[in-house]
């Protein structure tokens, strides 16, 4: 999932979007945690502000230390009484496209915070004591909702909490992988410095080893009150999903709807790849599960209507517009007002933009509560002002700086691209799916056609070492650790189990200590 975003007080500059031929460009470019337009004809841009400011979801000071008031994915919104078109929807998309010299990676990642002695998760106060004390040390801002510290901000980068606690890092928007890498390094040096006085440490794994449901703590967020009433309505395993999941993904960045399209297709079909190179979710509630990537697994029965390998996006009409059109069809979860959430639960946002929403009768959504209901769609890639890779189990450190290098290799090297586009170009919509089914399960032994996924890998990570080495940046050598799993054939989750049938005995707890952060 992607962590709430809070910026300081906006300019706000009246612009419009320019469509040409080739596709969307814009005048302007944002960031990955920045706030969207404050209505349907203004641009907010972050920038320094004064200390203290009155205005709605902004600074204020209690004593010496700055606290910024509860949010969701973005600023609470006043009503609006004019409807928005569909054309502002899709305009909305297109604002994210920005000239090559102007992209940047963008890093999130989660993880598990377990007690050190008993192996059990963290609970809410450990964590709420954790995020004060980082944030009185490091200098972080404290994001609350209500009297609970539910984040962090510093910059552009954020801490956030997912429903059952996990930490996650949502990074700045950076411009190399060392950048990144060396964000996760002083993210986790922090984190790490709090935690071990405590007696917490933090796991990097896809899915919990060890706890069940039952023992997870639930998170003091509204919008995660409505998800979890929800879930059980539309899927099996979407409790899971929100308690006892972790992933690292990567947001990168377009030119033109042109260049969104073919990164998004390369996405979609190389997704159960990515997924194979960084399974590492075999455990459920102490025992092998039968899967390499449950994490993976848990995603094809949470809730199919947002979530899945999108075929539509490989249909010659695909564009913004298509897009649009499908995330108006995704039910709805919540609408924020008056620093609430209320719950839309199944609820369609046609009606919303119609004026003919049942909680909220007569009220027309602002491009905020479009920019929320967008974070609340899950596909294997997901679109927004960016496109986000969501197929990568979390893990250690080096696997966190890996997963954006091999996508940054791919996508943003416009001959590996092309590469990976011919490749994949007569694969059809049934492989694509029985990958996605079968790479949970067998990861880089998957057959496909005449072979097996392990093949089709190797290619896939040579495109990605020639894309960054054309980069010119020296960042190849963050490929290592994907590099290792393409040679043996075996993925992180296999190397796991085996440790669990011999050296640990057939017991779990070791791993905690394996995948210590």
């Amino acid at each position: 999932m992607v962590s709430m975003s809070q910026t300081s007080p906006s300019h706000v500059i009246r612009t419009e979007i320019l469509h040409s031929r080739s596709g969307y460009t814009s005048l302007f470019s944002g960031s990955y945690n920045t706030n969207a337009f404050r209505d349907k004809t203004t641009v907010a841009f972050p920038r320094d502000s004064p200390k203290t400011t009155n205005a709605v979801g902004v600074k204020v000071r209690r004593g010496d230390k700055v606290i910024v008031a509860a949010s969701p994915p973005t600023d609470d919104a006043s009503p609006s009484t004019e409807p928005l078109t569909k054309e502002d929807l899709v305009g909305y998309l297109a604002s994210g496209c920005k000239p090559k010299e102007n992209w940047r990676i963008g890093t999130e990642h989660e993880k598990f915070g377990f007690d050190l002695k008993t192996l059990r998760p963290m609970t809410y106060e450990q964590i709420a004591d954790l995020l004060n004390a980082i944030s009185e040390r490091f200098d972080w801002e404290k994001i609350m909702e209500g009297d609970n510290i539910i984040g962090l901000k510093q910059g552009k980068q954020s801490i956030s909490l997912e429903p059952g606690g996990q930490f996650e890092l949502s990074g700045a928007p950076l411009e190399t992988l060392h950048q990144t890498c060396a964000e996760v390094n002083s993210h986790l040096y922090q984190v790490k410095a709090v935690a071990e006085e405590m007696g917490i440490g933090f796991i990097g794994i896809g899915f919990q080893p060890k706890w069940e449901r039952k023992d997870i703590p639930i998170m003091p967020k509204g919008r995660y009150e409505i998800m979890r009433n929800y879930m059980p309505k539309v899927g099996s395993l979407g409790l899971d999903m929100m308690f006892r999941t972790c992933t690292v993904q990567v947001n990168l960045d377009f030119s033109s709807e042109a260049d969104m399209i073919r990164k998004f297709r390369a996405g979609l079909a190389l997704q159960p790849i990515a997924t194979a190179l960084f399974a590492n979710s075999p455990f459920t509630e102490g025992k092998p599960n039968g899967y390499l990537s449950m994490r993976s697994q848990i995603w094809t029965d949470t809730d199919n209507n947002r979530a899945g390998m999108l075929p539509f996006v490989f249909d010659d009409s695909f564009g913004f517009e298509q897009y649009v059109e499908y995330a108006l069809d995704v039910p709805m979860y919540f609408v924020y007002r008056k620093k609430k959430y209320i719950d839309c639960a199944g609820l369609s946002f046609r009606d919303f933009l119609a004026g003919k929403l049942a909680p909220l009768p007569g009220e027309y959504p602002t491009l905020n509560d479009w920019e929320n209901h967008l974070t609340t769609i899950f596909p294997e890639v997901r679109l927004k002002r960016y496109l986000e890779m969501r197929g990568a189990d979390g893990g250690p450190w080096r696997r966190l700086c890996a997963l954006p290098a091999f996508w940054v290799g791919i996508l943003y090297d416009d001959i590996s691209l092309q590469n990976v586009l011919d490749m994949t170009a007569d694969w059809t919509e049934g492989e694509r799916q029985m990958l996605r089914n079968k790479v949970p399960v067998t990861g880089l032994k998957t057959p496909f056609r005449d072979g097996l996924l392990k093949h089709v890998a190797e290619d896939v990570l040579q495109f990605a070492k020639d894309g960054l080495e054309r980069r010119g940046y020296k960042e190849t050598g963050f490929l290592n650790e994907v590099a290792e799993v393409v040679r043996t054939g075996l993925t992180p989750a296999e190397k796991i189990l085996d440790l669990y049938h011999g050296k640990w005995g057939q017991t779990v707890d070791p791993v905690f200590e394996e995948l210590l952060y």
